[in-house]
């Protein structure tokens, strides 16, 4: 064989080397995947170690806000081994769910698409999303504990949920800059205005800080907001009753002091008044109107 033999046989070999490269690259990039992890800002993760500081602080969330206002990639970071692994959303994909989107930032996500690098970077094009639900994301051993919290009110004076000891407690966490908290609070209005006589007190911990005091009161009058504020939740606050980091979140403390029931996204109104009935038992407004009913059954009867 010549010299111009091999060197045609060695090309025609490094060609095809290079097609069956690229041919699996394409594979890989047009296979869907399923990866699960946190729903983060790119550019707001690399602010913190995040081996040692959790994302999903009220600041990280109001971050990742903001610079998706401003275009920059959200990312799902993908935890493996004690390191984790961003993959960068591929935008376009979210213009039809954007709004619900961006209201689930610092939540565990569930992502099936297609994963592809570029420049060095991590990306997934999106196909389908499910946002994990509180089971799948279950933090055990708080129902049944006993966990206080001490904020400050609007007046800057200290408040505990330990000093409501004997009532029933609905410890709503929130801050005015989230979106589904908002959606929330005439759902809870309506929980303190049917439940309070029987001994049930509905408390918003924000995570706004005492120096927005103004613009939280300014909210509580135009969501006419009937249960007390406190101010200064933090992420810390939150995981010790079991719920967080994203907002809002539920927490109903029994008469005892004790943990009964959490609620890691937006409450249903329908299930808190059943555990509020559960927790009450005869002493309810279900109750109560069953009574009724029956009282008026029984008076129709004749004679």
């Amino acid at each position: 064989m010549n010299k111009k033999v091999k060197v045609t046989l060695v090309s025609m070999l490094v060609c095809f080397a290079s097609a069956a490269v690229e041919a699996r690259a394409q594979g890989a990039k047009g296979s869907s995947v399923t990866i699960i992890g946190q729903l983060v800002c790119s550019q707001c993760w690399a602010e913190a170690d995040r081996k040692t500081t959790p994302f999903g602080s009220p600041e990280d969330i109001t971050c990742a806000l903001d610079c998706a206002e401003k275009g920059i990639a959200s990312a799902i970071a993908v935890k493996e081994g004690e390191d984790y692994k961003l993959y960068l959303v591929e935008q376009t994909q979210l213009k039809e769910k954007r709004a619900e989107w961006l209201t689930r930032f610092g939540q565990q996500v569930e992502v099936s698409g297609r994963l592809y690098e570029k420049n060095g970077k991590n990306y997934v094009t999106p196909e389908k999303i499910n946002y994990l639900s509180k089971s799948e994301t279950e933090q055990p051993g708080v129902i049944g504990t006993q966990v206080d919290l001490t904020l400050k009110d609007l007046g800057g004076v200290d408040q505990s949920v330990s000093s409501s000891r004997g009532r029933i407690v609905v410890l709503n966490f929130w801050a005015t800059w989230c979106v589904p908290c908002r959606k929330e609070m005439p759902d809870l209005s309506a929980i303190q205005n049917a439940y309070a006589a029987f001994g049930v007190q509905v408390i918003g911990a924000s995570a706004d800080q005492l120096s927005d005091r103004a613009k939280v009161v300014q909210f509580i009058r135009e969501a006419r907001i009937n249960f007390p504020v406190w101010l200064g939740a933090t992420t810390a606050d939150m995981q010790r009753f079991g719920v967080g980091p994203g907002l809002p979140a539920t927490v109903i403390v029994g008469r005892d002091g004790k943990i009964a029931a959490v609620h890691r996204s937006v409450i249903q109104q329908a299930e808190l008044k059943k555990e509020l009935d559960r927790l009450l038992g005869g002493d309810s407004p279900a109750a109560e109107k069953m009574a009724k009913s029956t009282t008026r059954e029984v008076s129709l009867v004749p004679s």
